[in-house]
């Protein structure tokens, strides 16, 4: 069952997990080479306020003055050649949103793969001003950062909405530095092409190691981009902007498919990073392949499920004493929810995984055979970083 890669994506890092060959949009490599009130909270929320945005033209760049003075560009230092005392230059430029300001700091989410390896990491505001960053947390899995500097000198935060209320057809704007820098606060116009679309990952030889759940967009995403916001016309922050598709896997060009990591999601982990500097996640312990990548006489013949089952996970290997071999799932078993929530693939568990931390219980659902099983699997397992 090796699934070919399906795509070619763009940029320079990595987005949920991503390994190896998954390309997204870092910034500018070769360069050389959230309008919210203040909140002195610890923790950000996102807005479960559906607002009504009537389609005047007036709305985009409304929404654009509101967030404006909240976006950066991040330029990421790194020393030439292997000394620690090398030269610093600048490795890469993408961009951030400043969402939250407390005990006079300012805290922006960015991408993990804009600050990757970075000796040093400045921020250029709005108004031109350059200031130094820290690296409060990052995670590769998701491809999410969080830096903070000193809050002096800010005076926008942005705001995040609720993504699970998002509409294809809905209008929406990234803003970013496209190409670094010198065209920061850039903004495009676009829509939401699909509000839950699966960018599978992969490998250098093209095996697949599951997916993400992302926005995906028309709005133009370029390098540089990376890291700034997908915005609603209430200027609050949809999703943060991670990368774009520029061809098939036959080499046909394509445009206006771009993606960004939905708020919810983006909320939830940096409020982790700014807790504990990381994201620490929970594994059931099996190896895994989506139903849909099974062919239809294996289904029959080997997993046996009924035609009925469309959607899931096959379990391809358990781990010993694992949390699913302590709980009796075997190998072909087809998972197919989660805590009442339907899974179709391995996005979709892992969404549903990752809501829960280590210690927690989850109801699987599953089949053996034609038979349709639930069990508790107590989440003892950490998943390796």
């Amino acid at each position: 069952m090796k699934k070919e890669a399906l795509t070619k994506i763009i940029g320079t890092g990595i987005i949920a997990g991503v390994i190896g060959g998954v390309l997204t949009l870092g910034g500018q490599y070769g360069y050389n080479q959230l309008q919210a009130n203040q909140s002195n909270q610890a923790t950000v929320t996102s807005s479960k306020e559906t607002k009504k945005i009537s389609t005047s033209k007036n709305n985009a760049t409304t929404a654009y003055n509101k967030i404006a003075n909240a976006v950066v560009s991040v330029l990421n230092y790194q020393r030439s050649g292997t000394s620690s005392t090398g030269q610093l230059s600048t490795a890469s430029e993408g961009s951030g949103v400043i969402y939250k300001q407390a005990n006079g700091q300012a805290y922006i989410a960015t991408n993990n793969h804009v600050i990757d390896g970075a000796s040093k990491i400045q921020v250029l505001l709005h108004n031109g001003k350059k200031l130094d960053a820290t690296l409060v947390g990052h995670d590769a899995m998701t491809d999410l950062a969080v830096l903070k500097i000193d809050a002096a000198n800010i005076s926008t935060v942005a705001s995040f909405a609720d993504s699970d209320k998002l509409n294809v057809g809905q209008t929406v704007l990234a803003i970013g530095s496209p190409l670094g820098s010198e065209y920061a606060s850039s903004v495009t116009q676009g829509i939401v092409s699909a509000t839950k679309r699966l960018v599978e990952e992969q490998s250098e030889n093209g095996q697949s190691y599951g997916g993400s759940t992302v926005i995906q967009t028309d709005a133009a995403i370029n390098p540089g981009n990376s890291g700034g916001p997908l915005i609603n016309l209430a200027g609050q922050v949809v999703g943060i902007n991670s990368m774009k598709l520029s061809s098939s896997s036959s080499g046909t060009n394509v445009e206006g498919m771009g993606f960004a990591i939905p708020s919810n999601q983006v909320v939830d982990i940096i409020n982790k990073l700014v807790k504990d500097g990381s994201v620490i996640r929970p594994a059931i312990g099996i190896g895994l392949v989506n139903l849909s990548e099974v062919p239809a006489d294996v289904q029959k013949n080997t997993l046996k499920i009924p035609d009925t089952v469309t959607g899931g996970v096959v379990i391809m290997s358990v781990t010993a004493n694992g949390p699913a071999q302590k709980a009796g799932l075997q190998k072909y078993d087809v998972i197919t929810g989660i805590d009442g929530q339907s899974i179709s693939g391995q996005g979709e568990l892992r969404e549903e995984l990752y809501k829960h931390k280590l210690g927690d219980t989850i109801k699987v659902t599953y089949y053996h055979g034609s038979d349709k099983k639930t069990v508790n699997v107590k989440l003892t397992q950490k998943l390796a970083s």
